[in-house]
């Protein structure tokens, strides 16, 4: 074989390299428009602003071309939002983040839509749960506050919260039962920033708030930690506030209440999307989770640093749903015919 015919076979073979490397990257789906982001919950708090943050993280590091819009549909503890995303069946224009009410909004209210509607992106992270209080407040640990409980004769401790039937009262009558039934009377509140807001200002006795809800008040000395809601304390070691780290605040359980709980943060998009469009936004979201502002934002809010995608991803939201079901029969939370 000659060489000119070597070479003719050589720059053949890399035109076709070219050609089918061209068509696999006009194959791959991208958003042609804008993408609707939502929120099923109110403006300030967590999912509110973990969306948010997402919004300009893809936004600064350029990692989709057509722009992230939050738009917050939180009407009917958030079935406005999942409702939306159900009825936009094959459009891969809409996403939704989802906390606890896409298990505790049906199971509560009845409505017809189910996680199983939707399309399961990724898990993001597992959010946290602390018991908090007012900085003023008699109580400095969890022990002082669940002694006031069981003993606090003809009172009622308010604990402010998110929504009803939710997460946040979820935790409060676990709490009640850890303690003494019907001594703690809930206080809903529209998203997790007026809840943090209404403990500041003494409505409340206490709040069972995420760590990113609260954070800026705890920086701010208006707030105390009791307890997290979790087997283990957080992994972050640097300082928050001028002397305690969000690992020096301890489990509820060493604190005499034994109590877990924690929350998804995670992503739907609507039904009948292509396996390409859902690979397209797992891409995206993987790209975002390398980002050193995401690892910052992740060590600010305490998060539980746990992402999942396909099949581990459904088989967790199919057992949380369970653990959620189970929790609010107890609760006698369910909805008629539930």
């Amino acid at each position: 074989m000659t060489r000119i015919t070597i070479h003719r076979i050589w720059k053949m073979f890399i035109a076709a390299a070219v050609a089918a490397s061209t068509a696999t990257a006009a194959s791959a789906w991208e958003p042609t428009k804008p993408v609707q982001f939502i929120v099923p919950a109110g403006t300030g708090g967590g999912a509110d602003q973990m969306a948010r943050f997402l919004q300009g993280v893809i936004a600064k590091n350029n990692l989709m071309k057509q722009p992230l819009v939050v738009v917050n549909k939180g009407g009917g503890a958030g079935a406005e939002g999942f409702l939306e995303v159900k009825g936009a069946k094959g459009d891969a224009h809409s996403l939704v983040i989802t906390l606890s009410n896409l298990f505790t909004t049906p199971l509560a209210t009845g409505i017809p839509v189910s996680y199983k509607d939707m399309t399961p992106v990724a898990m993001l992270a597992l959010d946290q749960f602390v018991l908090w209080v007012n900085t003023e407040s008699e109580y400095k640990t969890a022990a002082d506050f669940v002694k006031a409980v069981k003993t606090g004769e003809n009172r009622k401790f308010k604990m402010g919260g998110t929504g009803s039937k939710q997460e946040d009262q979820i935790i409060t009558v676990a709490i009640e039962r850890a303690t003494t039934p019907n001594k703690m009377t809930y206080v809903p509140y529209q998203g997790g920033g007026a809840v943090a807001v209404q403990l500041v200002g003494k409505h409340v006795d206490s709040t069972v708030n995420n760590p990113i809800e609260a954070v800026s008040h705890w920086k701010a000395g208006k707030v105390r930690a009791l307890c997290i809601f979790d087997k283990a304390r957080s992994i972050y070691k640097t300082k928050i506030t001028a002397d305690q780290a969000w690992s020096d605040i301890p489990t509820c359980k060493e604190s005499g209440l034994d109590v877990e709980y924690q929350m998804l943060r995670g992503i739907f998009m609507a039904p009948g999307v292509t396996p390409d469009q859902t690979a397209f936004y797992v891409d995206l979201f993987k790209k975002v989770a390398a980002t050193p502002e995401w690892k910052q934002f992740m060590e600010d809010g305490a998060f539980n640093q746990t992402m999942m995608t396909g099949d581990d991803f459904v088989k967790w939201v199919d057992a949380a749903n369970k653990t959620h079901y189970d929790l609010m029969k107890e609760a006698n939370f369910l909805a008629a015919g539930k």
